[in-house]
């Protein structure tokens, strides 16, 4: 006595014979105490562009100092000094500054400045004269330029 072979996933209809699709659920409605969107996120109004122009602020005035060759950068600004080595750049606010130190090289053809933090990190930046003379410029530049952002010296 042998049984028919069942199908290897138990009783399935015949194929073209499947049971109908369930009915469809009725529209879904928001739950109550759900309302408009608060005024920031909802649409501008007509007229009203998705971003409103504002106002252009003026750029903040001070003198600045640049010392620039080949290689390497260095900017003195109101916004605080930003050194640029081979491509690589950090800036330093003024808030973040503990002191700034710079001289001539030891061949007297670059401008050598450091700043170092409160935290005793210091970073360095060298930026080659040409001409020569141009190292007595920078130096009376940035002793200015400092002077007005830092009046104490540090």
């Amino acid at each position: 006595m042998t049984t028919p072979p069942q199908p290897p996933y138990g009783s399935q209809p015949q194929y073209g014979q499947q049971p109908p699709p369930p009915p469809p659920h009725p529209p879904a409605t928001a739950p109550a105490g759900f309302g408009p969107p608060p005024p920031q996120y909802a649409a501008p109004g007509p007229g009203a562009g998705a971003y409103a122009p504002t106002a252009a602020q003026p750029p903040a005035e001070g003198p600045e100092f640049m010392a620039v060759d080949v290689h390497n950068s260095i900017v003195v600004d109101i916004a605080g000094v930003a050194f640029e080595d081979h491509g690589a750049a950090i800036e330093f606010s003024w808030q973040e500054i503990g002191s700034i130190h710079y001289k001539a090289s030891p061949n007297g053809k670059a401008l050598m400045v450091a700043v170092v933090l409160p935290s005793g990190q210091f970073y360095e930046c060298v930026v080659q004269a040409k001409p020569r003379a141009q190292l007595g410029e920078w130096f009376a530049q940035l002793a200015a330029v400092l002077g007005y952002y830092r009046p104490m010296g540090w």
